[in-house]
Formats: C-alpha cells, structure tokens, sequence
C-alpha cells in the first residue's frame, strides 16, 4: 500500500504532484477501495486512516498575494494582447471582460450577446451588466458524452438554473461595445468566439495570456508568480473589490462564492485598509 500511495502522489515524470492533486487522488483510491469491501473484494480498507491518512496532504484555499497584478502590469498586458496580429482585439475583449468585472475563465468563454447589457453611447451611466448562467470547461473529448471538447454546466456550487449579475467598468462597456460592432455579432451569438467560430481553445488563451506576459513584464517578474495564470485576473479583481471597500457579501455574490469561501481565499489578500481602521478605533475613544 505504501507503494501505491507513493505512485499515486507522484507525477509522469517522477517529481511530486501538486497538494490538491494528490488530496484528491487520495480521495479517490479511498471510494475505490470502499467499492471493493462492498462487492467483497476487501475485508478492510488498507489505506491509513486519521491524522496520518492527511498529514502529508496540506492543502489551503488562500490565494497566494505574489499572483496578484497590479493596475499598470494589467494595463500593460492587455494593450499587448490588443495588438496581436492574430485575434487580438477578440483576445483583448476576453481578458478585459476577466479584468474588470472576475468571472472564471469558463463561465466568459459560455456568455453570449444577449447576455451584456450596455448602455446607450450618450447616456450618463457608462456601466454595463453581465449575465452569467452556464460554464463550459474544457474536459478534453473522451470526457463528454458529444464528442466536444467543452461541456455545458451550470454555475459552479450552484443550483440548477441559477444566475447572477455582475457590474461592468465604464471602460469595458467601451471595448465589449467596440467588440459587437467590430465582430458584427447578433444577439444569440457566442460573445467571445475562436478564428473559426465556436468556442475559443484554452490553449490558445492560455499561450495569448503567457506571451504577453514574457514581452512587457522583465524577466524577474515574468518567472514570479504575478499573472501567472489566466485566472489570476479573477483573484485580481475580487480582490480589489474587498481592498475598495465593497462588503464581502456584495464581493461573494458577483463572484457567485459563498462569503466563507471568499474570506476564506482573499482575506490575506486585503490591504490598504489599516489607517482607515485606525482612525475608526481611535474615534471609539479610550478608558475615562
């Protein structure tokens, strides 16, 4: 069993495997392995029970603050990424809409059209809205019942159905707006859409993000963790959200988390508020 466990906490190529990696497949080999004392394969579960069963799997679900970007590297990154030469205005799109208003890369990739309300061009309020209700991950063809290599889902921890709305910065509503027309997109079309129509391919999100990375950042900030991920966009702006003073509860519902989950993840992130606090206390006043 030892040696199971070791194959099981190891990758391909010999190094060890991520910590969430391993806690689940751990989880894994212990449904297995309950399946077999069911169809009485196993008179008793060999793998190692209590504390010592999770005591080499330490796992956390705060975001690290060495990921996250600030204004003028964001700013940086995307202007790149809007001068591609190959879709890079769709491109650009994408990621701002991940920038600005922090939904995960897979419910973007799922919006359509109709699912953006933009305001008129004259009016005052220059903020948008986005309506997210479905994700569509990339599982890979072997993993979907079509043959596709996206699967259709609702929101993830969500119910069946469940919706939510999230605010868009005046400056997105100017680039999604410039997008439709630029695009010619109608109203049930794909918002964000591949060279080829469809869905855009993860790698080629993925390799778009890493390049304009590696040519504005120097190289000592490229190898950190700032950006590293196309998700980070997502813990950037959560995270600005909680340091500008919008309540956690506000946060948890645009970003469509749980306010325990969202403390949980970014409350080491929260920064900045402390002279405010401060002066807070200090108006309390003191012991007469």
């Amino acid at each position: 069993m030892a040696q199971v466990l070791r194959s099981i906490d190891t990758r391909l190529d010999g190094r060890q495997a991520a910590a969430w990696s391993r806690k689940r497949n751990r989880r894994i080999l212990n449904v297995v392995m309950k399946y077999a004392i069911r169809r009485r394969v196993l008179r008793a579960n060999p793998l190692p029970k209590g504390k010592e069963s999770t005591a080499v799997v330490k796992t956390t679900n705060a975001v690290d603050k060495r990921s996250l970007l600030n204004p003028e590297q964001a700013a940086a990154i995307l202007d790149w990424i809007r001068r591609r030469p190959r879709g890079g205005k769709r491109l650009h799109a994408f990621f701002a809409t991940l920038y600005y208003c922090g939904p995960r890369p897979e419910e973007a990739v799922a919006m359509r059209v109709e699912d953006v309300i933009l305001s008129e061009p004259d009016a005052d309020d220059q903020w948008c809205e986005l309506l997210i209700h479905t994700a569509t991950p990339e599982v890979g063809k072997q993993w979907t019942d079509t043959g596709e290599i996206h699967e259709q889902r609702d929101l993830k921890g969500r119910a069946e159905g469940e919706t939510r709305t999230v605010p868009g910065h005046p400056a997105l509503t100017r680039i999604l707006r410039q997008h439709i027309e630029d695009e010619q997109l109608q109203p049930d079309d794909l918002l964000f859409q591949g060279e080829s129509g469809g869905i855009p391919a993860g790698s080629v999100i993925r390799r778009a993000w890493r390049g304009a990375r590696k040519a504005v950042l120097p190289p000592h900030v490229f190898e950190s963790p700032i950006g590293r991920r196309v998700y980070d966009n997502r813990n950037t702006r959560l995270t600005k959200w909680l340091n500008d003073g919008v309540p956690p509860a506000q946060v948890a519902e645009w970003a469509g988390n749980s306010v325990a989950v969202l403390l949980a993840t970014y409350a080491r992130c929260v920064d900045g508020q402390m002279p405010d606090l401060k002066r807070r206390l200090e108006a309390a006043g003191d012991l007469p």
